[in-house]
């Protein structure tokens, strides 16, 4: 039988060999994990959606904090739940907030990690949406105001970046005016730039209690089914003075991460969201696969796709396994 000159199986055959020609790797300065803070003390509250994660208090949050530090993780990013909600979400940008203690408690523990805040009010509003709501209308323009003094106190706080996710038009202008006006003009924006309507985010939304209390968000998230609209989304925040853009949800949206990257000269994040996180691990949990290895596939293909950055709740296993490999 004769074959063609080229053989794939002889590269394949020996572990070095593959290990040597290996086009797309993992690396620890690839992940960013994120983390859930509540008030009080000594709380470690599971998050039945997200097995092996927790709504924390401040100890163990730092706690958390030097772990992914020891594991190599450059960064986390920090979701605040609050005590009080209210219409105008004035917890999310009180001095005393739970991000802003949190994440002092942390930069003055663990200073040498670097704190990456979410910045939105659906975690803060009575009614759970991401801006203000004027007569069951979700009003852009009378948010931005609120998002920006939100960033601005995280950054007071000690926060090294802030990323908005609320997905209102002209957020990113807003905050980079005013972080630049008082001072913090060398503090990075992570743009949640394209962020879908997903179905993926439902655990998500029980761990920081933050789903909407009528309606949906399809009216300032992204169709699912649109491409071309991420690029002009991208592009829009980039003008704004965006300094990462990022893709939220990850796995069903590839094409995006990749033509995304294609198209824009800044880093690339990918949010590898709380659903892909926790139907691997409910099918573990059955018994059905290996999440381990599903997971480790998965951040793969993400970056692969072209993302420089992911966020993932696997961040600290994933950083452990990669040191025994």
């Amino acid at each position: 039988m004769l074959f063609p000159d080229y053989r794939g199986r002889r590269m394949r055959a020996n572990a070095n060999f593959r290990r040597m020609i290996r086009e797309t790797t993992i690396s620890k300065d690839d992940l960013i994990l994120p983390l859930f803070a509540v008030e009080g003390k000594g709380v470690k509250k599971p998050i039945e959606a997200m097995p092996g994660h927790f709504q924390l208090s401040g100890e163990y949050i730092v706690d958390m904090a030097k772990q992914a530090h020891a594991a190599g993780i450059p960064a986390i990013i920090v979701f605040g739940i609050p005590d009080k909600k209210d219409p105008l979400a004035t917890r999310a940008y009180a001095d005393d907030g739970i991000v802003q203690k949190t994440v002092a408690r942390i930069k003055e523990a663990v200073p040498e990690i670097s704190v990456i805040t979410d910045v939105c009010l659906c975690g803060y509003t009575d009614h759970g949406h991401c801006g203000v709501v004027e007569n069951g209308i979700i009003e852009n323009d009378a948010s931005l105001d609120l998002l920006a003094k939100t960033a601005l106190s995280h950054v007071r706080s000690g926060a090294d970046m802030v990323a908005p996710s609320d997905m209102m038009d002209g957020r990113v202008t807003e905050i980079r005016q005013i972080l630049d006006e008082e001072g913090f003009d060398q503090i990075p924006i992570m743009s949640y730039a394209v962020k879908y309507a997903s179905a993926f985010y439902g655990p998500f939304r029980q761990a920081a209690a933050s789903a909407p209390q009528f309606g949906d968000r399809k009216t300032y998230q992204m169709d699912p089914a649109n491409a071309v609209e991420a690029l002009r989304e991208a592009t829009m925040d980039i003008e704004e003075g965006a300094d990462i853009i990022m893709v939220k949800p990850a796995l069903a949206y590839l094409d995006i991460i990749y033509r995304l990257k294609q198209e824009i000269d800044l880093p690339v994040a990918a949010y590898n969201v709380s659903g892909e996180y926790s139907i691997m691990k409910a099918g573990e949990m059955m018994g059905w696969v290996n999440a381990k290895d599903m997971i480790m596939e998965t951040l793969v293909a993400i970056k692969r796709a072209g993302a420089d950055m992911i966020l993932t709740y696997s961040a600290i296993e994933v950083a452990r396994q990669l040191e025994e490999a």
